[in-house]
């Protein structure tokens, strides 16, 4: 936990004053006080923290509890950083804090830097986060945009808070799509070696982003491919498609600079003359997770469409699954789910306890097979986390925006990047919880209005630098590093309401990163984000109609310094914030 985190210092005085009860007999030895949190209260006006405290420790030490709340209260009625507490309802206890608490923690932002909401709640835990993980069979859109932004930010906010972090890549290279990849570039080489193909045939990947495959195929091997018979070709074909795909690939993520450190081969899993699906397969049958049966008909499909067979199956039920798996089509070939067990035991054998798996929303119906499997090849050690993320309704002023030049039938992430800049994209995609469907308007995310969240985030900074610029102008002497005034301003002097309310908003960053951490939801952070921005902007507005509240009042300078510390702390963490959305913060809005 980092120590900055004032939720974390007000927990732990709530723990001397119950330590306290313990030594006076109050509260017996030993009781569990794992639950007792310390958290800001549901309504404001109650507070600024409460704890549960007297709620979760009454029925153990057998005490009504909000007669053990007022003994708690009591005890941290004499803490120097309380100024009130107050017992409410059946035991909750409030807390309000005294300036100085705020003012110590507004000091340590500006102190920590960048550094500050760093937290090592990890431990340095290895996690897996795979993401994106598109069919390399055409251009990523932009569904797999929010996929790729979603997963970047989770990889980052887990990193900063400890964990140490594998990006995954998990290339979809085996099975009948990338075959059906192989044709249609074979189409586009004949193209390229001026061949009438005329119109793409159904069933086959109509876009122009085949047509550099083509061409690369015609100048590698001229005409030598159109004389062999398929089974010579195809595996050349498919071979150059695929390595030219994940380049566009790996080209369009550096767009929104999402980058991976793995590369997982599908195809790798059966090459070099080692099946690892087979092996796989033969290590769970070893521990009695794979036997031969049959399976019911699935719950509403025809019956004449249901062939009753013997087959290999998987035990997900005993991992919590509605039905038992099959692991073999009745051609004898694999099933998809079987190649994916296979992979993600490469992940455990690999050291990784603590997977997430970042799909589409078409994938939920998997959830349940995949973490039976992960639960029966680590013998329950390891967690899987899916994180499924919604659909994208791309607009333009409101309208529907459905097709692409270069794709045909959809809209390329690269075409979205190019038209509205990599920083809208990335924050946009993340101003909406990962599981509900995003509205992304071409046209709204360029405005230069409060309704664009990222463009009032990084006005914010702006601001918050405009004011830096203009301080210097009236104080030449000014350190070259606001931070520096941390030390020597007096705090004490940001008394309004206003202010304290900033400086709450500010210390509570850390808690909101530790937890979008732990719950795996960095949605929480631009949200945040936000919230800090409308205060800081609301601030300097109050500032236009009370001019006793602006930043720089040119015949004062204490009551200055001190309000550049308080804008330093507000800089601070929108640059912070922004970094873990792997957005940028810039210095001035043009």
């Amino acid at each position: 936990m980092s120590v900055e985190n004032i939720f974390a210092q007000i927990l732990d005085r709530v723990r001397r004053a119950t330590d306290a009860l313990i030594a006076g007999g109050v509260l017996p030895a030993g009781i569990d006080q794992s639950r007792v949190a310390v958290e800001p209260p549901r309504d404001p006006a109650h507070g600024d923290m409460a704890t549960n405290a007297a709620m979760v420790l009454a029925k153990e030490a057998g005490k009504k509890p909000r007669d053990l709340a007022e003994q708690i209260a009591e005890k941290l009625r004499g803490d120097d950083l309380v100024e009130r507490v107050d017992v409410a309802g059946p035991g909750f206890i409030n807390l309000t804090l005294k300036p100085a608490a705020w003012i110590n923690a507004l000091r340590t932002t500006v102190q920590l830097g960048l550094k500050y909401g760093q937290s090592d709640i990890g431990r340095g835990k290895p996690v897996n986060v795979e993401y994106v993980s598109a069919n390399p069979t055409g251009p990523m859109h932009i569904g797999h945009c929010r996929g790729a932004v979603f997963g970047d930010a989770l990889a980052s906010l887990l990193a900063f808070t400890g964990f140490k972090v594998t990006r995954e890549y998990y290339i979809n290279d085996a099975g009948a799509q990338v075959d059906v990849l192989a044709r249609s570039a074979f189409l586009r080489y004949r193209e390229a070696l001026d061949e009438d193909i005329g119109s793409i045939p159904e069933g086959l990947y109509p876009g122009d982003y085949l047509k550099p495959v083509g061409a690369a195929l015609a100048a590698e091997y001229a005409d030598t491919l159109r004389r062999q018979p398929e089974a010579q070709w195809l595996p050349l074909v498919r071979a150059k498609a695929i390595e030219m795909m994940m380049a566009a690939i790996r080209a369009d993520l550096a767009a929104l600079n999402v980058t991976h450190d793995v590369f997982y081969s599908e195809r790798s899993l059966i090459a070099g003359g080692v099946d690892r699906v087979a092996e796989t397969i033969e290590w769970l049958r070893a521990r009695g997770y794979v036997y031969e049966g049959r399976l019911p008909p699935p719950k509403g499909a025809p019956v004449e469409d249901w062939e009753d067979r013997e087959q290999t199956l998987f035990r997900s039920t005993s991992f919590g699954d509605d039905v038992d798996r099959a692991l073999k089509k009745s051609d004898g070939s694999y099933t998809y789910f079987a190649s994916d067990i296979a992979y993600h035991r490469s992940k455990i054998e690999r050291g990784f306890q603590a997977l997430i798996d970042v799909w589409g929303a078409d994938h939920g119906g998997y959830i349940k097979r995949m973490q039976a499997a992960v639960a029966a090849l680590s013998d329950r050690t390891a967690e899987l986390d899916v994180k499924l993320i919604q659909l994208v309704k791309l607009l333009r002023a409101g309208e529907p925006v459905k097709m692409s030049k270069r794709a045909g039938d959809f809209v390329t992430l690269r075409e979205v990047v190019d038209e509205v800049g990599r920083d809208a994209v990335r924050f946009m995609m993340l101003f909406r919880k990962n599981d509900a469907v995003l509205d992304f308007d071409l046209a709204k995310v360029i405005e230069q209005s409060r309704d664009n969240a990222v463009f009032y985030v990084q006005y914010g900074h702006a601001r918050g630098q405009s004011v830096f610029r203009n301080a210097r102008a009236v104080f030449s002497d000014l350190p070259a590093d606001i931070a520096e005034l941390a030390e020597i301003a007096p705090l004490e002097l940001l008394s309004d309401p206003a202010e304290l309310s900033l400086m709450r908003r500010i210390a509570l960053y850390p808690r909101v990163v530790e937890g979008a951490s732990l719950a795996h939801e960095p949605h929480r952070i631009a949200f945040y984000l936000f919230d800090l921005a409308s205060e800081f902007h609301a601030l300097w507005t109050l500032g236009n109609a009370s001019p006793h509240l602006r930043f720089i009042i040119q015949d004062d300078r204490q009551t200055t310094a001190a309000r550049l510390v308080l804008v330093q702390g507000v800089v601070t963490v929108i640059a912070s914030g922004l970094a873990l959305l792997g957005v940028d913060a810039p210095n001035e809005m043009r």
